[in-house]
This record gives C-alpha cells, sequence and structure tokens, in this order.
C-alpha cells in the first residue's frame, strides 16, 4: 500500500468542518477526523491575507487515495477556501503506511475513482 494515499489537513473557522467534509465526500472521500483548535495568526497575517482570522478553528484530517486527492483539495478550496466565511486552507502529506483499513474499501474508493 505504500505510496497510494494522501493525508489532507484542513483547517477552518470552528463550525466549518462539515462543510469541509461534505465537498470531500461528493468527490470520493469516505470520511474523517475532526479536531478542534486555536489559532495562533498575529496581526500581520490578517492584514496580509487581508481578512480577519478567528482563534477558534477545526482541524479536518481526510486520508484518501492518491488517486482522487486532487480532487478533494480542490472541492474542499471552492466551498471552504480563504475567500468564503470558513476562511480554510488545505495541504496534503504523503502516508507512507495504512494500518486498518479493509480491502473493500479501499477498492470501492478506486473503483469511485475510475468510474468519474
Amino acid at each position: 500500500m505504500d505510496g497510494k494515499y494522501e493525508a489532507i489537513f484542513c483547517i477552518v473557522n470552528a463550525g466549518y468542518s462539515e462543510l469541509v467534509m461534505d465537498a470531500a465526500k461528493e468527490v470520493g472521500a469516505r470520511g474523517g477526523t475532526v479536531i478542534h483548535a486555536r489559532g495562533t495568526a498575529n496581526k500581520e497575517a490578517e492584514q496580509y491575507f487581508k481578512i480577519t482570522i478567528q482563534p477558534e478553528k477545526d482541524i479536518v484530517m481526510i486520508l484518501v487515495p492518491l488517486t482522487i486527492k486532487d480532487a478533494v483539495l480542490h472541492a474542499i478550496y471552492k466551498s471552504a477556501g480563504l475567500k468564503t466565511e470558513g476562511q480554510g486552507i488545505a495541504f496534503s502529506l504523503p502516508v507512507d503506511d495504512v494500518v486498518g483499513l479493509s480491502p473493500l474499501s479501499i477498492a470501492d474508493a478506486e473503483k469511485s475513482e475510475q468510474n468519474k
């Protein structure tokens, strides 16, 4: 399973994690994990991005097959990006190994992507 998955992280204003997951699921993601957090951005960051940064955040972590990573990132950007109320940023990291996923769920995710 090496190299077949990416972990997507999306940091949004508190209360917008469902919006992120809805967008990700529309393009094939199965589910995710939400962590409640507190941002530490300063006034310079607010001026640079020309937005007001809310300190309360949700971090949405989503493990996806590499084949749908770009579609998930794009969907998240459209629905919860910096220019939306969610003011989200998203990025992905490669995943070296995965345990705990059944072969059926892996095959279903890859089949779903191929049918698009």
